[in-house]
């Protein structure tokens, strides 16, 4: 079984910063991450390694830079990864990003192996739309299985996945037959941590690096800017807001409760009831 797991490095969130004159991402000085719904993809491939002894793939499209991020993953256990890198490639958007990982993906299964499933993140923290691994499915006329909060079973002789899907009215147990795409969300596992062989393999690896060159019958008409039909018309940063704190102090929870009630009702109640 050969599992192809789709990763992206992102500026970590916890960094980003808004630039008050353009509006736009800061990301010069920001760390890079792994997106981290990626990450669980990735720990559930390796799971599947781990039990049936599954080849594990991990590909990505960005910058150079992103050859760390692959060099984690490999770290963590992944057996190949392959780096799609080109100035081509650059300003692309959900559409144009799919269209390159699908061609990636079967660019991987012709000179590697077949592909039977492909992990991808639920979103990523940039874009944050969940758009690319539904339209790489599409693009692969893989069926898709998204918001993938459990994988119940895998059957490589019937070749069927069985899983649990979080919805919003509730959790759907669907089956469907390989080749397939699932999306991951959090809950789905804990990521593991990298082991010292595994760093140690990293740190000697190189990825393979594929450019446009490396796809002859690639449409240059649908890949980056040219590619991409978003246009971001406007984006503004929140105006901040302020919040009123009052502390309550009484001599035991009960007083602080009644007090806490009364003050509700004599001032916020009216208020919001228009009174």
């Amino acid at each position: 079984m050969h599992i192809v797991v789709c990763i992206k490095q992102v500026p970590d969130s916890r960094e980003i910063r808004i630039d008050p004159v353009t509006n736009t991402l800061v990301r010069q000085g920001v760390p890079a991450i792994v997106n981290f719904y990626d990450l669980h993809g990735l720990e559930e491939a390796l799971r599947l390694k781990d039990e049936m002894g599954a080849r594990v793939t991990v590909v990505s499209m960005g910058p150079p830079s992103a050859e760390k991020a692959l060099k984690q993953c490999i770290s963590m256990g992944a057996d190949e990864a392959v780096l799609v890198s080109d100035r081509g490639f650059a300003g692309a958007d959900t559409l144009a990003t799919s269209y390159v990982v699908a061609l990636t993906i079967q660019k991987v299964a012709q000179e590697m192996e077949a592909v039977d499933m492909v992990f991808c993140g639920k979103q990523t923290l940039d874009g944050d739309t969940g758009q690319v691994g539904p339209g790489v499915a599409c693009r692969l006329d893989y069926d898709q299985l998204t918001y993938v909060e459990k994988v119940l079973d895998v059957d490589p002789v019937a070749r069927t996945v069985t899983v649990h899907r979080h919805l919003e009215d509730g959790v759907e147990v669907v089956r469907t037959k390989l080749p397939v795409l699932l999306t991951a969300l959090t809950d789905l596992n804990k990521p593991r941590r990298a082991s010292l062989p595994g760093v140690l393999r990293a740190a000697k690896y190189k990825p393979i690096v594929w450019t446009t060159n490396d796809f002859p019958d690639i449409d240059r008409a649908k890949i980056g800017l040219r590619g991409s039909p978003t246009i971001v018309s406007k984006t503004w940063v929140p105006e901040p807001r302020t919040v009123h704190t009052e502390m309550i102090e009484a001599p035991d929870v009960w007083e602080t409760a009644a007090a806490l009630v009364e003050r509700l009702w004599n001032t916020e109640l009216p208020a919001r009831l228009g009174w």
